[in-house]
């Protein structure tokens, strides 16, 4: 697909090699295609004995299917680093901010930099939230920034994850095997570190705890739907990691107003909930009456202060595509500054103007349902048939203000072992960031590969795969 058009090269400039990757071009030089195969085949059975598995709900949830793990390191400079790091904490900040306003004050409202009915009629946004403010004033407490690169100094934010972003477990778990596969790669020191996550993020949870703890130890639990959902492996991953309680919401309860866990010794009182279900799921008083995965009463004792919910529920209203578009201007109206990392242009197809535009150029564009993720829902305009983009053209017609729509991105490359050998593979990035009372990046973050020749999508769920991703020390 498209493969004629010019693609940045990560590793490479011209002919040459570029700097952050001459360790790497050394290492593929000493291996043949039989050591990587070998070496490949010995990761599967690391991640199949650890458990690292993943769920496709459409393909029957299989609960056992691997996702593929590119042995080729994802390198970045320093000084590459230093801007990703920077960009991500300001996307971040403004991004709790947001959340703060629209649903206290609504200065964002009142100064027209995004419509009022552009948030307050979203499906994401929960009037539940209204005039609350969570302990520590922080909304999103773990945020993915998906972003993109199109050339040595081209980053783009594709997308903002503040619901229940996942894919952390892969970071770390990817770092383990490849320093257990291949050590030598690591003992000069050179690469950052990214095994702190857990301990990092369960400071970010400990700053966030209600009012009674100063300096104290909060109670963490993390909240899971269960072993069927498709990341139950991060959720008892990190919970193991953070040394805290997994638990489903059948073993807690809500007495007085305060939230317990049932114990084998009695009660005990829960502080903060790292959470990985849905909004809708959390409290059956509050919303979906026939969840069975939440805690009767959560929201009642959230909104007293006596437990911190995290991330917060409402949060999804931040990261819906529709809202992305005017990310931008609500940099600039909190922070006053600039986006460092800038939007990919994107046209809303609720406007009458770019609606028309993308009706005109749909072969050229990629069109995105604004609740949609996963890669699913949407057109991917150069790789569709026209018959794919006629009945495309008949969604948009029916309700345009569910779709925006971008160029296809000329995303960067990297090196990656397929079948044929090693060869170029489009890849994105996915940094997170942890708030608590200061904004926290591990110097890394998921690096999602289609393992395709010629695709652009990467998502596990679609065949894309996963790759270590190193930061060097300066």
């Amino acid at each position: 697909m498209g493969e004629s058009r010019v693609f940045f090269d990560e590793m490479h400039l011209g002919d040459d090699v570029r700097p952050e990757y001459a360790a790497v071009a050394d290492w593929l030089s000493r291996l043949s295609t039989d050591d990587l195969k070998t070496k490949r085949a010995e990761a599967e059975a690391l991640f199949r004995k650890i458990g690292i598995t993943f769920a496709v709900y459409g393909e029957g949830g299989d609960p056992e299917r691997l996702i593929p793990f590119d042995l080729v390191p994802r390198v970045f400079s320093a000084g590459e680093w230093d801007r990703i790091d920077a960009g991500v904490k300001q996307r971040a900040q403004a991004l709790n901010m947001f959340l703060a306003d629209v649903y206290n004050k609504g200065e964002v409202f009142n100064a027209g930099v995004v419509p009022r009915d552009a948030v307050q009629s979203n499906e994401a946004f929960l009037h539940q939230m209204a005039g609350f403010e969570p302990p520590g004033g922080v909304y999103t407490h773990v945020v993915g920034i998906d972003l993109v690169r199109t050339g040595p100094d081209e980053f783009y934010v594709l997308e903002d994850n503040c619901r229940t972003p996942s894919g952390v477990s892969y970071v770390l778990e990817n770092r383990a095997v490849m320093t257990r596969l291949f050590p030598d790669l690591f003992r000069q020191g050179t690469i950052l570190p990214v095994d702190d996550y857990s301990d990092l993020l369960r400071k970010t949870l400990t700053e966030v705890a209600p009012s009674r703890f100063a300096g104290g130890k909060p109670n963490i639990v993390v909240l899971t739907p269960g072993h069927y959902n498709s990341a139950y492996y991060e959720h008892s991953f990190l919970a193991y990691e953070m040394a805290v309680p997994l638990v489903q919401g059948s073993d807690l309860f809500v007495e007085d107003g305060i939230v317990y866990m049932r114990t084998t010794l009695g009660p005990e009182r829960v502080d903060v909930i790292y959470r990985r279900i849905d909004d809708d799921f959390l409290d059956p008083e509050a919303f979906r009456a026939d969840s069975q995965l939440g805690v009767p009463g959560l929201m009642e004792a959230y909104k007293n202060g006596t437990v911190t919910i995290a991330n917060a529920p409402g949060g999804g209203v931040a990261d819906d595509k529709a809202i992305y578009t005017y990310m931008p201007d609500i940099i600039r109206f909190y922070l006053g500054e600039e986006a460092i990392i800038p939007n990919v242009p994107t046209w809303k197809c609720a406007d009458p103007d770019d609606f028309a535009y993308v009706m005109d150029h749909l072969p050229e564009l990629v069109v995105k349902e604004v609740h949609g993720s996963g890669g699913y829902g949407m057109l991917v305009g150069p790789a569709a048939t026209k018959a794919e983009i006629e009945a495309y053209a008949d969604r948009l017609r029916a309700d345009p203000k569910d779709f925006i729509a971008q160029p296809t991105l000329s995303l960067s490359t990297v090196p990656s072992f397929v079948e044929e050998g090693i060869a170029p593979r489009h890849v994105d990035f996915r940094p997170y960031a942890l708030v608590g009372k200061k904004v926290r990046l591990i110097p890394g973050g998921l690096s999602r590969v289609a393992m395709r020749e010629g695709s652009l999508v990467v998502n596990s769920s679609q065949g894309g795969g996963v790759k270590d991703t190193w930061v060097l020390r300066a």
